[in-house]
């Protein structure tokens, strides 16, 4: 864990019981070793969501569509989420998922590969949840800040990988040295960028916050 297990268990001790569907999904989801947000990740993310007020929101990693009604319960009623997902033998769950919520009228599901179907968007999003395959955040990211409204948030999920973001290369696995080298550079990048304020948050797996300036 990126920060003590103890401060880790006081913190999810602190928090009140989500939705019964909610519950139902987080717990069959880690079961089945679905990677979904952790639950203290879990709660900033609602947090964040409350602050923004969003009008629309775009989420590139559904998985079963956990994240996605987190942040439904917590923004404005004329919200929108437009969320994409990949791997097909989750998107019938979270579909389904979707419509037990009685939210589908206020979330989009887009099938595919992400960075064709960034391609192809074009509304302004004020708030964007990355939370897929981490070595292509920085391949999204010119494309997520075309899409982002000014003063827009962009979250980043996982970017601290269980704390081997600070290895050298050659002290991380070998499978996992490409994913490394390049969320270093997106974690760079974020910090670097004249359009972007960021901060790196170290709860969870590691969450960054960006604002569009």
């Amino acid at each position: 864990m990126i920060v003590n297990d103890r401060i880790t268990d006081y913190i999810k001790s602190l928090e009140t019981d989500r939705s019964p569907l909610l519950i139902k999904i987080g717990k069959k989801a880690r079961q089945e070793g679905v990677p979904i947000i952790r639950e203290e990740t879990a709660a900033f993310l609602q947090t964040m969501t409350t602050a923004m007020r969003p009008k629309a929101i775009l989420e590139v990693g559904t998985a079963v569509g956990y994240s996605t009604l987190l942040m439904a319960e917590a923004m404005p009623p004329d919200c929108h989420i437009t969320t994409i997902e990949k791997y097909e033998k989750r998107i019938p769950e979270a579909k389904e998922n979707f419509i037990e919520a009685g939210e589908t009228k206020r979330i989009t599901l887009l099938e595919g590969d992400a960075q064709e179907i960034l391609k192809g968007l074009d509304r302004p999003f004020d708030l964007v949840f990355m939370d897929a395959a981490k070595g292509q955040y920085l391949l999204w990211l010119p494309r997520i800040l075309e899409l982002m409204a000014p003063g827009g948030m962009l979250i980043s999920d996982n970017v601290l990988q269980d704390g081997d973001i600070i290895e050298s290369r050659y002290a991380v696995e070998r499978r996992n040295r490409t994913i490394h080298g390049r969320m270093r550079e997106y974690l760079y990048e974020l910090k670097h960028s004249e359009r972007l304020t960021t901060t790196i948050v170290p709860i969870g797996d590691g969450i960054t916050v960006s604002i569009l300036i």
